[in-house]
């Protein structure tokens, strides 16, 4: 059974309660807790990043060289995506970000050019439900879009088991 912590927290106060201490006290005095989920938790890892422009890789078919404003900087990321173009926003893994399954995002050399970060598909950091009929990246509507915010998800759930 999975119960989300917004839920629990409308019958019980839960502020300066941490997950951890949580688990233990509902294992010590109801039923054990087999896991703590944190679905779209890549997201706190995001940002919303402008195209400015993007040429082709010199030496791959598939590949864009990308120039993706952040807010702060412009970086050059290597971009896969069939539907990239200038002028949209996007989801942005920076350098130090880890998303998915702990694909930890670090600058690297892609076919000799360097990238400095991931333009994500919704798949890539767990929206493919929100999303499942997207190919390639999420091409955001609004540039200020704080991402986590704009989903409105619990932050946590707690599975738990039941005895029969």
């Amino acid at each position: 059974m999975k119960l989300s912590l917004n839920w629990i927290n409308e019958f019980v106060e839960l502020k300066g309660i941490s997950t951890e201490q949580l688990v233990k006290s509902l294992t010590l005095a109801t039923c054990e807790v087999e896991d703590v989920l944190k679905p779209f938790g890549d997201l706190e890892s995001l940002l919303v990043a402008r195209i400015e422009s993007f040429e082709k890789h010199p030496d791959a078919d598939r590949l864009n060289i990308c120039k993706v404003f952040d807010g702060k900087n412009t970086l050059q990321v290597i971009c896969g995506a069939p539907n990239v173009r200038a002028g949209i926003h996007v989801m942005l893994a920076p350098v130090g970000a880890t998303i998915g399954e702990g694909l930890h995002i670090e600058k690297r050399k892609i076919r000799g050019v360097e990238s400095s970060g991931m333009i994500c598909a919704p798949a890539e950091v767990g929206l493919e439900l929100l999303f499942p009929e997207r190919e390639g990246i999420l091409i955001l509507d609004d540039e200020s879009l704080q991402l986590k915010e704009g989903l409105r998800t619990p932050e946590k759930f707690i599975g738990k088991s039941v005895a029969a």
